[in-house]
């Protein structure tokens, strides 16, 4: 890549995205180019996955993205748990390379790497989408095998966090200029009911909207289901937080 302006970068990762559009050339917007992002940042980056949140102030966070049905797994536990390299990245508004879950992670993150890693995941990475101070959010890539990025790899990974930032804040989707749609205001249509159910537990239990997603997040946990899952059971009245839990 010694030469390369930026915007050869970019050209070559919209190329990379471009390709994606094979399996699913009937999806339009902002969510399904994310998608394709994710598919593309992981076969480029000899990835197992790779995933995106959109993430929020004041304890909200939200998956959007993933390569596949397992990466987006991996990507929902650091929200369940609140804890791992997505959740670090954005707070410190730096890229968290982790070449080998095996050093010094398990102590670092000591519910979320001993379970991705039972996962058979071995080294992640996490680079934040924010302009200035402005934070979005952040891409994650997973690898099977431990070991760091290459150069290479590394200023690909940034780029293709760069064209993330890039479509998030255009409001459509890169790969198909000018399909527009209101995706960032309702992330894959669960933000909105994270909010609104996040809402509902803290007036049951008078407790902070912080605690209150502590709470949803361990039920989550506890009985091994997925974030969106909890929040849509208490928006529908089938789960409340003020009544015994089985």
């Amino acid at each position: 890549m010694v030469g390369e302006t930026v915007a050869d970068r970019y050209a070559q990762v919209e190329a990379l995205i471009g390709r994606e559009l094979a399996s699913d050339d009937d999806e339009h917007g902002v969510a399904a180019g994310m998608r394709r992002l994710c598919g593309a940042a992981g076969r480029a980056l000899s990835a197992s996955g790779a995933g995106l949140t959109v993430m929020a102030d004041g304890g909200l966070r939200g998956v959007t993205a993933a390569s596949d049905a397992a990466t987006e797994r991996l990507e929902e536990l650091q929200l369940t748990l609140g804890e791992g390299p997505c959740i670090d990245a954005y707070g410190s508004m730096r890229p968290v390379l982790i070449p080998d879950l095996g050093d010094g992670a398990m102590a670092r993150w000591p519910v979320y790497a001993p379970a991705v890693h039972a996962e058979g995941v071995r080294a992640v990475f996490a680079f934040p989408l924010q302009i200035g101070a402005a934070r979005l959010g952040v891409m994650d890539v997973f690898r099977t095998e431990a070991g760091m990025l290459s150069p290479d790899e590394l200023t690909l990974a940034l780029t293709f966090a760069e064209v993330a930032v890039s479509t998030l804040l255009d409001g459509h989707d890169n790969t198909r200029v000018g399909v527009a749609d209101d995706w960032l205001d309702d992330p894959l249509g669960s933000r909105a009911e994270l909010f609104q159910a996040q809402g509902m537990v803290m007036v049951q239990l008078r407790v902070s909207l912080a605690e209150a997603m502590v709470r949803m997040r361990a039920h989550a946990y506890v009985h091994d289901l997925r974030l969106y899952d909890v929040a849509a059971d208490v928006v529908a009245r089938r789960l409340s937080f003020d009544t015994p839990q089985p």
